[in-house]
């Protein structure tokens, strides 16, 4: 009688590899909430420590097998490592282990296919995606075998057909860069219009799940998507918020909404979301949101700070929003709901708020006004109020 349980779709054992560095996240937690927020079941995690990856298997042999053994037990169709695996190494773990190997850098992948619904966050996501599945076609698949040329086969002679997927998908990826560059020369054109009309521009930016969208919608009274999950939202949504002032002036500025960021956000993704994040490189003031009651915290900034130096806007200047204040404890609350707070060496800023309840907000809406005025060229014409 074979005791073994029935394969299970979706069902993924979650994998981390300790090589000492400090975000290492020995719970695994992160991946568990990106698997599940990918639709899939984790059943089982499991860590280990190593000083360098095996060139081979990433974890080495032993591990390997005591993967493979975890998996059969748990009738998982899925092993999804916390780290990036090399083609080879991915290639080798599904051999060995005989289920599917994935790690974080494509399960990302898929969150965002999942989740884009705008054309140009569509292509954007393509546009990764092609890149990355470029690199796993070296003998992965069982059906890469060499072809015959001849009259009516694609090929030429002796053509291979992992030679013949590496074309369609090098065309794929040109035929998918074109297409984004028309939608980045329209976004950039209306950049221009509203830079044009609106000096003063705000961009929400922060770690995935921080509240931002939350945020926004309390600030513009906007129908944002905002859920308790990570990368609720994808495309960057612009509105118009409107500040007043006590002497009853006040203007317009723009708030825009970007995707969040987390640690190890692959490159092609960066690359691919230019235009998008293009927002916040060009933004007047930036407004980074922190999930205040996240005991990590401290590492969710250090990672949104090397993102926005790898998209040009690091010397933006910001005002750290620390967001969901009424999660917080109460040994935990701040005295104080407005401070300051150092940043790379810099002080910053800073505003405790709630965006569900409202908490703080007020205070922080009288400083984005302030900011806006100080901005403003003196030959500035007020614009008129939002109906």
């Amino acid at each position: 009688m074979n005791d073994t349980p029935e394969k299970t779709a979706g069902t993924t054992i979650l994998v981390g590899v300790d090589f000492g560095l400090p975000h290492f996240d020995g719970e695994l937690e992160e991946l568990g909430l990106l698997a599940e927020t990918a639709g899939l079941k984790p059943v089982a995690r499991i860590t280990c420590k190593r000083k360098a990856p095996d060139a081979a298997l990433f974890v080495g042999s032993g591990k390997a097998d005591e993967i493979k053994e975890l998996a059969l037990m748990h009738g998982a169709t899925e092993i999804l490592f916390d780290q990036s695996l090399s083609p080879a190494q991915q290639r080798n773990l599904e051999r060995h282990m005989g289920v599917a190997v994935n790690d974080r850098t494509l399960l990302i992948l898929e969150i965002f296919a999942q989740r884009a619904r705008s054309h140009e966050g569509k292509l954007q996501v393509e546009l990764a995606k092609l890149q990355y599945l470029s690199t796993r076609l070296v003998r992965r698949w069982s059906h890469l075998e060499r072809q015959s040329g001849g009259i009516g086969m694609r090929g030429g002679p002796g053509e291979t057909q992992i030679e013949l997927d590496r074309r369609m998908i090098n065309d794929s990826i040109k035929r998918t860069k074109e297409r984004l560059d028309k939608v980045k020369k329209q976004r950039s054109t209306q950049r221009r219009q509203r830079n044009r009309r609106d000096a003063f521009t705000i961009s929400l930016v922060g770690y995935t799940n921080a509240g931002k969208s939350t945020l926004f919608n309390a600030l513009v009274k906007a129908r944002a998507y905002a859920a308790d999950q990570l990368f609720a939202t994808l495309d960057t949504t612009t509105r118009q918020l409107y500040l007043g002032h006590a002497d009853g002036s006040g203007r317009s500025v723009s708030l825009s909404d970007t995707v969040g960021f987390i640690r190890d956000l692959p490159h092609g993704l960066i690359d691919a979301f230019q235009a998008t994040l293009q927002e916040a490189a060009d933004a007047t003031l930036l407004m980074h949101v922190v999930d205040a009651s996240n005991t990590n915290y401290p590492e969710q900034m250090v990672e949104v700070q090397k993102v926005l130096a790898e998209i040009g806007a690091a010397d933006v200047p910001q005002v750290l929003v620390f967001n969901k204040l009424d999660a917080m404890s109460p040994e935990t609350r701040p005295v104080q709901l407005n401070d300051h707070f150092t940043v790379d060496g810099q002080s910053v800023p800073r505003f405790f708020v709630s965006a569900q309840t409202g908490e703080g907000l007020a205070a922080l809406r009288e400083f984005l006004a302030h900011e806006a005025v100080i901005s403003e060229p003196e030959d500035h014409v007020d614009s008129p109020e939002l109906e």
